[in-house]
């Protein structure tokens, strides 16, 4: 089964993680000095936060599954939508070791497909605590979209600010 996936980098972890728990009605399934995550199951969603050194907003979407079959066959949908996909292999990233592909939608942000091997206890493989790198999008790929950034040119404004769906 396939769970979607969202990424967004913020500025101050410890009031996102209060505010993504009171949104979602529960703490997170994961929870570090620079990082957090909810496994929420309705929606069936992976949100995933992180401080570490990254533009403000959003980090990149994916597609989370539980098979590498699955993973198999969103690599050929990958590399059909972007001709410069990129396959990694046992990556370590988000305190998870796992198998995935990366493409780039028209306007640059990064999409992620990865079925998770295991948990590891750091960031990255390396055992620095640096917040200097952020997500582990491909650098060719990431693009980090500030939610502000986004507007619409609808009269039916559905959010504060402009923002709707």
């Amino acid at each position: 089964m396939k769970r979607f996936h969202i990424h967004v980098s913020v500025a101050d972890l410890t009031a996102s993680v209060r505010f993504y728990s009171s949104l979602f009605g529960r703490e997170p399934a994961l929870l570090k000095a620079d990082y957090a995550k909810w496994m929420l199951e309705d929606p069936r969603i992976n949100f995933a936060i992180s401080q570490r050194g990254a533009a403000v907003g959003l980090d990149h979407l994916g597609i989370q599954v539980d098979s590498a079959e699955e993973l198999a066959a969103l690599q050929v949908q990958f590399q059909s939508a972007d001709s410069g996909a990129v396959s990694e292999s046992g990556t370590a990233c988000c305190y998870a070791e796992s198998d995935k592909h990366w493409a780039q939608d028209p306007d640059g942000i990064a999409w992620e497909a990865y079925h998770t091997l295991a948990s590891i206890p750091t960031f990255n493989r390396a055992e620095s605590t640096s917040t200097s790198a952020a997500c582990c999008a491909p650098k060719a790929t990431s693009q980090t979209v500030p939610i502000a950034a986004i507007k619409t040119t609808s009269q039916n404004h559905c959010a504060p600010g402009g923002g709707c769906c």
